[in-house]
């Protein structure tokens, strides 16, 4: 069954949560494991695509748009659709919606900012998971 994580940050601002979810993503890659990323804005897509290259000096995260032709060679996609041939592993979960498919991915990383309407549509997510017998971790994260 799908185990979900919440990290929690105090920043109220989309880079911080960008910055995060690039984070989360270089880690997994280093346990072996396979990234999407469900983000369900395209400005915040092509600000993700951009980061992962540059969000740390010396940074490589071999990623693509889960709309390319070869994106089911890439250990990391970024978008709304994952293809059902790309064996990831992990999804993270940048929209304040949860994505049809997240239980097809062993983890999810939902990674929610200081904002108000973030936090409230976090807990709604929340109590969906866990009514559904997800198990269940938060991690609050310094500023």
């Amino acid at each position: 069954m799908t185990r979900v994580d919440f990290y929690l940050t105090q920043a109220s601002n989309e880079q911080q949560r960008l910055l995060t979810a690039c984070r989360l993503t270089e880690k997994a890659c280093q346990l072996g494991h396979h990234v999407f990323i469900y983000s369900d804005q395209p400005e915040q897509t092509q600000q993700l695509d951009d980061l992962l290259w540059t969000f740390r000096a010396g940074s490589f995260l071999p990623h693509a748009r889960s709309d390319a032709d070869d994106a089911d060679t890439y250990p990391v996609l970024i978008g709304t659709q994952h293809r059902e041939e790309a064996a990831h592993d992990v999804m993270i979960n940048l929209a304040n919606v949860i994505p049809e498919t997240f239980s097809r991915f062993e983890r999810v990383a939902e990674i929610v900012s200081g904002m108000d309407s973030e936090r409230q549509a976090a807990r709604q997510r929340f109590k969906f998971y866990r009514d559904r017998g997800y198990a269940l971790e938060t991690h609050e994260l310094g500023s």
